[in-house]
């Protein structure tokens, strides 16, 4: 009877219902003027119209323009009003200007290495561009005297995670979408409350929406009580609003201003396999110690200091950024973040750079391929051009719908000579890009419309690093294991399913 009751009232639950309480009164006050239905129709197409005309002219992708028409079209009388309330896939201007104001606290000219910039760009002018671009739409800066080293597995990441949170001495900063009670976190939290004990400040930070079915309610009071300073990232409120799209999907953990993790693993068991949900969970990770890391304290502490009115000085972190004299620096190493709050799709545009630039491959692994026109053109083009251009989605996901999308592309990249592999071993949660034994980004961001356009992500573009080599290593074994798809795979999926896939294809980037 208890776990009934607790399920009846669980977050979620009671969320489904605010919901649908406000839908039933949107459709009563629909049915409300059906007396006046002719001028409803009118006011409601007018509506319609002038949203429709701000679409065109809004310069938000294309792809999501052209799905919010059609539905416009297709119910008018809806249509437009629904786009009103949910189709802005940005922040809210107060919370934008907040934001904004926050972030530009990190644009101190004095962290600034132009100087490194123009070294780059005597030895590699398309390394150099690339870099260039992502210091100049951050406020992030350019690295050496940095050590990375590339963490292969959630099992690997887990093991070095914990040891390197065992020798911290100032503070300890995490920052994950997911977080979930389990063999991975309670170990965590064991380190984390002993560090406590020693006086250590222990923040984390985590999205209200990514844990909603992971932890309860009122997990953030338990940290608490364990002396964890804690940040809920945009608390998921249940009325309809488009803010509730934009989620923090970073990975970040910050020991001592000195050492940093990212890449696509949350604490969750699944991560480490623990628990199998979809076979063998492949994801990586990646540790940055040294110079670059101050970038991953900017990150954390602009958004920690937007939900608690902090006003940080961010420059005494920088000290801490130092290289222990056991690790061997080798290469450049930019740190980047990309966020709803304005208008440049940044870790896209990462991801365009690295396909464009590459001569001989790029290699890509993403759990979910849901593309838009640009990314689709880049990559064909790279490959008719003659790149070896291999693409590595999942052969078991995590979601049907995403899966059939996912699959609707490779006809058309298969035709222009991208290689399209699928993991079979189980799920991939990588997101990992390798162009020419020379330039890779590991982080959090997928190719999906979510990823790169309503949320907050991160990762690391490395160019020569010493890591270089054993991301390529782990490619080689990801190719071995995966499923080549064959034109044969392609063409004999059934008529029913491809109409299926192309319906999906329409309200893809709405998902």
């Amino acid at each position: 009877m208890r776990r009934i009751i607790n399920m009846l009232f669980h977050r979620v639950v009671l969320t489904g219902l605010a919901i649908l309480i406000q839908v039933i009164i949107l459709l009563l006050m629909i049915v409300r003027f059906q007396r006046y239905f002719v001028l409803f129709y009118l006011i409601c197409v007018l509506i319609s119209l002038l949203v429709v005309i701000h679409i065109v002219s809004d310069t938000s992708n294309p792809s999501y323009k052209i799905t919010w028409i059609i539905l416009i079209m297709l119910f008018p009388i809806l249509g437009g009003i629904v786009y009103l309330m949910f189709g802005s896939y940005k922040l809210s201007k107060r919370s934008k200007k907040k934001l904004m104001t926050i972030y530009n606290k990190t644009n101190i000219p004095a962290l600034k290495d132009n100087e490194l910039l123009e070294k780059l760009e005597k030895i590699d002018k398309s390394a150099f561009l690339q870099a260039n671009y992502i210091c100049n739409s951050t406020n992030l800066t350019i690295y050496q005297n940095t050590y990375t080293e590339y963490l292969e597995i959630g099992e690997v990441y887990f093991s070095k995670l914990l040891e390197e949170l065992s020798k911290a001495k100032k503070y300890i900063f995490m920052e994950y979408f997911i977080i979930e009670q389990g063999v991975m976190l309670n170990k965590i939290l064991d380190v984390l409350e002993s560090k406590v004990k020693e006086g250590l400040d222990v923040r984390i930070m985590y999205d209200d929406l990514g844990c909603i079915m992971k932890i309860p309610a009122n997990y953030k009071k338990v940290l608490e009580k364990k002396g964890i300073k804690v940040c809920v990232f945009n608390p998921f409120i249940p009325f309809l609003k488009p803010q509730m799209n934009n989620r923090d999907h970073r990975k970040i953990v910050i020991i001592d201003g000195h050492t940093a993790f990212t890449g696509g693993i949350n604490l969750a068991d699944e991560y480490i396999n623990e628990k199998n949900l979809y076979g063998h969970w492949k994801d990586n990770g990646i540790m940055v110690k040294g110079s670059a890391v101050f970038s991953f304290s900017l990150m954390f502490l602009s958004v920690w200091d937007y939900y608690n009115n902090d006003n940080t000085n961010y420059y005494k972190y920088k000290k801490d950024a130092v290289l222990d004299k056991k690790y061997e620096a080798s290469g450049y190493v930019v740190p980047f973040l990309d966020s709803p709050i304005d208008n440049e799709n940044i870790g896209e545009n990462i991801y365009l750079n690295m396909i464009n630039s590459a001569r001989d491959y790029i290699y890509i692994t993403t759990p979910y391929l849901i593309i838009d026109n640009e990314m689709i053109t880049a990559l064909t083009l790279a490959a008719k051009n003659g790149v070896d251009v291999r693409v590595v989605t999942p052969y078991v996901s995590d979601g049907k719908i995403v899966d059939e999308v996912t699959k609707s592309y490779y006809k058309q990249l298969f035709e222009s000579g991208v290689k399209i592999y699928e993991y079979t071993p189980g799920f991939i949660h990588m997101k990992t890009f390798l162009a020419d034994d020379k330039i890779a980004v590991v982080g959090t961001v997928n190719m999906d419309y979510r990823s790169l356009y309503l949320h907050f992500e991160c990762g690391v573009w490395l160019y020569k690093t010493n890591s270089i080599k054993d991301i390529k290593n782990d490619f080689g074994e990801i190719f071995r294991v995966s499923k080549n798809i064959t034109l044969n795979d392609i063409n004999t999926v059934r008529a029913l399913k491809r109409l299926k896939r192309a319906i999906l294809r329409i309200v893809a980037p709405l998902m």
